[in-house]
């Protein structure tokens, strides 16, 4: 591995999600040697399936990764398991440092680390994330249609989130927590009135489970909603280090800092590409994986066009 590892690459891929597998694959079939390192810590590992994917609806992320690493090994794509901790470039190129020692050389980087999901410090929450504590409609709300449904607010945008679940169930409450009924807009006391969704004022203490279901949401002053779903938003910490280490210039957003990206998702360092949640909060698996494709798709005519233009001197 270690003489692999030295040989040079054409591009290095960190991260093996939808993303990182998905510009893997275009640069595998472009005929580009191409490293995939993964630390193997996919953002939907607590979900047990995947949805609003084309002809993957329902698949687990598992299998879904399986997959995509088998079908990259088709084209000689070379995966590693192990982490990107340090990375640097010079003229030629980009040098990564591997948590498990090696280095590894390319002419392009392409950062499809995600992000993490930072909950909401709730007893018994993260338990029960990605089973009956949701946090995204569109993920998970089909299989959560009119079930009751609670919506654990974490800032006055949870608004927002219980609004939208109110097109799955008509069974909702907003559980205000920590936030103060007047932090909200009379607009949206409105809204949420008209769409018949329960404002529900004072803290929640914990979740109430049984049999290994959620069954209802205790407040602090012991008293019980029965419920058997949670929307909780979590806080989404994107993996960034690495840009900031090769000096891209990041924006900041309500959800953390990303790099600036052109359409194609290049950064503002030449050669230095950003995809999936990396370069965003809202990219859905099939969203990471068009971006991941659009990446590879690029990467392949900055390469080709540089040694054409090379060759003409």
């Amino acid at each position: 591995m270690t003489e692999n590892m030295a040989a040079r690459h054409e591009v290095i891929v960190v991260g093996g999600g939808a993303a990182g597998l998905s510009a893997a694959l275009v640069l595998g079939r472009a005929r580009r040697r191409t490293l995939v390192v993964d630390a193997g810590e996919p953002r939907n590992t607590p979900s047990p399936h995947m949805q609003g994917y084309l002809t993957r609806d329902g698949m687990s992320p598992a299998d879904f990764l399986t997959a995509g690493r088998e079908e990259i090994a088709r084209y000689g794509v070379e995966l590693v398991r192990d982490r990107v901790v340090d990375a640097s470039r010079d003229e030629d190129g980009f040098t990564v440092v591997l948590a498990g020692g090696d280095t590894a050389r390319a002419r392009q980087l392409v950062v499809a680390t995600g992000l993490r999901d930072e909950l909401p410090p709730l007893p018994g929450l993260a338990e029960r994330f990605g089973r009956d504590v949701l946090h995204c409609p569109y993920c998970h709300g089909w299989e959560a249609r009119d079930l009751p449904t609670g919506v654990l607010a974490t800032s006055a945008l949870s608004v927002h989130q219980a609004l939208m679940v109110t097109q799955w169930s008509k069974d909702v409450r907003l559980f205000l927590h920590r936030v103060p009924e007047a932090e909200l807009a009379d607009e949206d006391l409105r809204r949420l009135a008209v769409a018949g969704v329960e404002v529900v004022p004072g803290e929640v203490a914990g979740l109430v489970v049984a049999d290994d279901r959620l069954t209802g949401v205790r407040l602090a002053d012991g008293t019980v909603h029965d419920r058997e779903v949670l929307y909780a938003a979590p806080r989404p910490v994107p993996r960034n280090e690495l840009f900031v280490r090769l000096g891209a210039e990041l924006r900041e957003t309500p959800f953390g800092a990303y790099p600036v990206i052109d359409e194609r998702g290049l950064t503002t360092v030449p050669g230095l590409w950003a995809a999936g949640n990396a370069s965003g909060f809202a990219e859905q698996v099939v969203n990471a994986a068009s971006r991941g494709y659009r990446a590879g798709a690029a990467i392949n005519g900055e390469l080709l066009f540089a040694d054409l233009d090379a060759a003409l001197g």
